[in-house]
This record gives C-alpha cells, sequence and structure tokens, in this order.
C-alpha cells in the first residue's frame, strides 16, 4: 500500500470541489460536490442519534438502490430540526446538483454540517447550482475537503494506491469534524472513493466493518451530532474482477479502506476543539472485542481523565475507576495500567514510579495508555484527545 496524493479524486473517474454559497457568515468555502464520472455502487452509514437532520433522512431513502453519482454537501447550516422546510431543503439541494450536473436525482446524496435548528438558505445553493459547475474537477479535492470545515482548524483528506487481486486499485476519502465527536457509526461528514469494482452488499459489508473500527473509536466529547454520516462510492474503472465474495481479494481492499478510514479518523482527534493531545488507548487481554472496546471507550470519555491527560498529571486511579463502570467483566486483581512505557498499576494497585517521568510522559504530543484487563485473547484500541480550557471556549459562543 503506498500513500499518494488527490483525496477524494485520486480514483478513476472522480472530481470534486468546493465554493463559496454564502451560507458561512465568513464568506468561506460552504459548498462541495463530490461527482462519480459514471454511476457508482453506494454504502453508507448515519448517526445513531434519534434526532436526524433532513439530509440524513433523505440520504438513507437515496442509498436504498446501492447506487450514486453525487454527494452535495454544505456547511455552515445543519438544515436539522426545522420541520418539513428542512427535508424540502435537502430535497432542493438534490435537484439543483443532478440538474447541474445532468445526473439522475435519485443518484444524488446529500449531507449538512453546522448550527442545529436554524432554517437552511438553501436557495443560496441552488443559485450557485444554477451555473456551470466549472469549480468541479480531477483537482479541486482540497477544495472540497475545505468547504465542508466548521470549526476544524485543517483540511483532512488522505489517498492510498494499492494491489488487489493483481490490479492497482486506488481509495480516497476526505472527512470534517473537530468537536460534537462521538458516533457510535461514523463522525461528523466523511466521504471516501474508489474505483474498485464490488457488490452492493459487499460494499455495505466493508464500510460497516471499516466504520467500526475507525470513526467507531474515536471521541472528543462524547457528543453524538444529529447529522453524521459516512458515504462510500465504488465505480468500478479499476477494472478488476469484481469483488462478490469476502475472498482473499476482498480482505485486501478491505485492508486498504481500513486503513483510510482510521487515518481520518485520527485526524479528526487530532483537531479535537482545544485538543493539546493525541491519545491512544489500547485494552488488551479482554474476554471479546466488545468488552474492550466498552472500556477503551469509557476510558476516553472520561472527562476526570482528560483532563489530568491536559494537566499532565499522572493520576492512574482516574483510568482504572473508568475501567470499572465501563459495564464490561474483567478481574481489577489482573490489571495492569502503562503511561507509555511506564507501569504505574500492576494487579489493581497501584506502584511507586517518579512523578516528573510521568509528567514528561504526559507533555508530550501524543500518549499511549495501555491497560491490561486479564489473560482474554481479545484488544480493541480507541482515539481521543484531552480536554483544555479552549473546548469550552470554542463551544460556549459556538453559534456567535
Amino acid at each position: 500500500m503506498q500513500m499518494i496524493q488527490g483525496g477524494v479524486t485520486a480514483a478513476q473517474g472522480f472530481q470534486a470541489g468546493g465554493t463559496a454559497a454564502g451560507i458561512k457568515k465568513t464568506g468561506k468555502p460552504d459548498l462541495a460536490l463530490v461527482f462519480s464520472e459514471l454511476p457508482a455502487v453506494a454504502a453508507g452509514v448515519f448517526t445513531t442519534n434519534k434526532v436526524q437532520a433532513a439530509p440524513v433522512v433523505l440520504s438513507k431513502q437515496q442509498l436504498v438502490s446501492g447506487f450514486a453519482q453525487a454527494i452535495v454537501i454544505n456547511s455552515g447550516n445543519a438544515n436539522a430540526c426545522v420541520g418539513e422546510v428542512g427535508m424540502q431543503a435537502a430535497q432542493e439541494m438534490v435537484n439543483a446538483t443532478a440538474k447541474c450536473l445532468k445526473i439522475d436525482p435519485q443518484r444524488v446524496l446529500v449531507a449538512s454540517t453546522g448550527v442545529i435548528g436554524v432554517p437552511l438558505p438553501v436557495e443560496k445553493i441552488s443559485e450557485v447550482l444554477q451555473q456551470p459547475a466549472n469549480w468541479v474537477n480531477r483537482t479541486g479535492h482540497q477544495a472540497a475537503a475545505e468547504a465542508i470545515m466548521t470549526t476544524d482548524t485543517f483540511i483532512k483528506e488522505i489517498a492510498v494506491e494499492l494491489k488487489v487481486a493483481g490490479v492497482k486499485v486506488r481509495i480516497g476519502g476526505m472527512a470534517k469534524g473537530s468537536g460534537m465527536v462521538h458516533p457510535n457509526m461514523a463522525t461528523m461528514l466523511g466521504v471516501i472513493t474508489t474505483d474498485v469494482q464490488i457488490e452492493a452488499i459487499l460494499l455495505q459489508q466493508a464500510v460497516a466493518r471499516a466504520n467500526q473500527i475507525s470513526f467507531n473509536r474515536i471521541t472528543v466529547d462524547g457528543d453524538t451530532s444529529t447529522n453524521d454520516c459516512l458515504f462510500v462510492l465504488a465505480n468500478g474503472l479499476a477494472d478488476n474482477p469484481k469483488f462478490a465474495v469476502t475472498d482473499e481479494a476482498y480482505e485486501e481492499f478491505l485492508q486498504g479502506l481500513v486503513f483510510v478510514a482510521q487515518e481520518l479518523a485520527k485526524l479528526i482527534v487530532r483537531d479535537g476543539e482545544g485538543a493539546t493531545k493525541f491519545i491512544e488507548i489500547q485494552v488488551l487481554g479482554a474476554n471479546s472485542e466488545l468488552a474492550a472496546t466498552q472500556m477503551a471507550k469509557s476510558v476516553a470519555t472520561s472527562s476526570l481523565v482528560k483532563t489530568a491527560l491536559f494537566g499532565e498529571d499522572a493520576n492512574w486511579g482516574r483510568i482504572l475507576a473508568a475501567v470499572g463502570y465501563a459495564g464490561a467483566e474483567f478481574d481489577p486483581m489482573a490489571t495492569n495500567i502503562y503511561l507509555g512505557n511506564l507501569l504505574v498499576c500492576q494487579g489493581g494497585v497501584g506502584l511507586p514510579f517518579d512523578e516528573e517521568i510521568g509528567k514528561e510522559i504526559l507533555s508530550r504530543k501524543e500518549i499511549l495508555i495501555r491497560i491490561e484487563v486479564g489473560h482474554g485473547q481479545r484488544s480493541a484500541v480507541v482515539w481521543t484527545c484531552d480536554l483544555s480550557y479552549d473546548y469550552v471556549k470554542i463551544n460556549g459562543s459556538y453559534r456567535s
């Protein structure tokens, strides 16, 4: 597998772009398009929040066919919790995009991100899409990634090339997310494109698994958005033997898809609102992957743990306590905790350690916490960040 440039346009037959439609008060780019030059097999996963934005509801309906050709995304307004006008606005975005690109409206997916509870001025988007989309092209990947940002401080994109069944294929993606990240599905917004040939049911299976061990393993603040969605388009232009069963070739593709998804997920955590540290939490020795994930997430979402890490306080007791209330079975007396390579708790009991060494480890920009909970064979990794003063400042005045 080789890292390449190009984001969502790295794979054959994809174009993208971003422009300013006037949704954001700042005048920054706020409208993105991702376009496949021919209809693509499509799959997606969505927020588990019972409060779901209009574009989430509509895109679920659009995906029933298993095919799509374009994705339209606006930032600056979530188009959520505004009643029937929200569905009308989402449909208008779909129709305007289809007309602009001269494709079937049933092949357009839609997403929005931004402030909740404010009607979307969709007429601004429609006005832009009434003009030729000359801003959508093979080099527009970065512009698209920028246009979907809200409180993000940098664009998030990646692309790889790998050989599957002897054929070169490409997978590229972009995402946005910084706060309100604890999705139990994907992230705030994510788009992955690939030129492989694959059956729709198998692509959905691959997306679900990749999501489970990437976007489903990150948390910034424990809040699940109303707008979370992850879309994957596969247009088949790589001309590989079509994936129809879960064989070795499929597993090779899945490995690439997981890599792209995990790297995007990590970028979201690195850009967590007010974050000063990137933290990887490993749980080993659990009886099941689910139990290991529960324990790792419990530590990752603990405000006490996250503030201690911000303050560079080696307070391992908060970590053990968070494992204890995770709701998963484990033996506290067989639990060891490491901060980096420093063993601070063995058999559920604290060990004497040099506090200065502990502080030095926690002063690093990247921190590893390893938790051994017994002699089981299952493990899990969750990525999070610390909780700083700036997080409160950012979210205390988000609407203004």
